[in-house]
């Protein structure tokens, strides 16, 4: 039985991550911020080594939509240097047998080429309204292959796509671009309004992976062999990422979300907001190596992501 601790269990990706492990006969541990501050580096390292973990899902981040990185460019930036630097260290201090850094497709470059190769990173500038978040997530990518390097711990890591499903954060102003279409529109029916309001220009495309499929891929990359995984990522990008496959534009977004929720009203697009980086289809060739897919399609899994945002109102 391994002892597992999953570094932000409360949020999208760390409860998916839980529900997935929770009946695998393992030992899961979680800590809210009542029990555990993830930003202070004496309490992260005395709670490591009184559990003594075998390994480490790192999902811990503080993270938004494009007005909160925009707005709260300071916190992005300093919280998620400081839980991964301190997770991080500590993992390695407490000889954790693997940890898994999961990062985001924000990483790469502002106009990649298509699709996002893992090898496409720091290759030319950041999209500008994440830069700071963006530039936290590479540190941690660079930190894990560091410790591993003179180290040799086996620190992995995921570069995901845009995620939705249970557990998203559907505030207005720091929402990813899929909750807050199901916010907005979902009210929109039960209000009887005539139309809603969709940043930007509708046009930009956007890649979606329903964060249960995520969790299965990534627990599916931490219970590879060492030496399978480093074959797999390889030595200069030592990470994989995880998407669909498959990408749509903002408009069509609104449009397949309207029709699935049975709102027959306008979208009126605010173009006075940022569109953020045109287009993001991220290449999942290391994926394939490893014989994954995604089992839930975007149409069933925007119904159900949308059945959990009614249970909340």
């Amino acid at each position: 039985m391994k002892k597992i601790f999953i570094a932000g269990h409360k949020g999208m990706v760390g409860s998916a991550i839980f529900r997935k492990l929770k009946n695998n006969y393992n030992k899961i541990v979680i800590a809210d911020k009542k029990k555990l501050n993830l930003l202070n580096q004496k309490s992260v390292l005395s709670f490591f080594k009184r559990n003594k973990f075998d390994e480490v899902y790192l999902c811990a981040a503080k993270v938004g939509g494009i007005h909160a990185n925009n707005t709260y460019v300071a916190d992005f930036i300093y919280q998620n240097l400081e839980i991964q630097n301190n997770l991080i260290h500590s993992a390695y201090l407490t000889r954790v047998k693997k940890l898994m850094f999961l990062g985001s497709s924000c990483v790469y470059p502002k106009k990649p080429r298509i699709p996002i190769k893992e090898e496409y990173l720091l290759t030319s500038e950041l999209e500008n309204t994440n830069e700071m978040y963006a530039i936290a997530k590479i540190a941690g990518l660079k930190m894990c292959k560091a410790y591993n390097s003179q180290f040799k711990t086996d620190f992995r890591a995921v570069m995901p796509t845009n995620l939705y499903g249970q557990n998203d954060n559907y505030d207005s102003l720091n929402s990813h671009v899929l909750a807050a279409l199901i916010k907005k529109i979902v009210l929109a029916k039960k209000q009887n309004k005539q139309s809603f309001i969709v940043w930007g220009t509708g046009k930009p495309k956007r890649e979606f992976l329903h964060v249960d499929d995520l969790a299965d891929a990534t627990v599916k990359i931490m219970n590879l062999s060492k030496k399978k995984y480093n074959k797999v990522a390889g030595d200069k990008f030592p990470f994989i990422n995880v998407g669909s496959g498959l990408d749509i534009s903002i408009k069509d977004l609104a449009e397949l979300i309207s029709r699935t929720v049975g709102f027959r009203g306008k979208m009126i697009f605010d173009k006075s907001k940022p569109d953020g980086t045109y287009r993001k289809l991220m290449d999942n060739t290391k994926l394939r190596k490893i014989k994954w897919k995604p089992k839930i399609s975007l149409n069933s899994g925007i119904k159900k992501t949308i059945e959990d945002f009614k249970a909340t109102i």
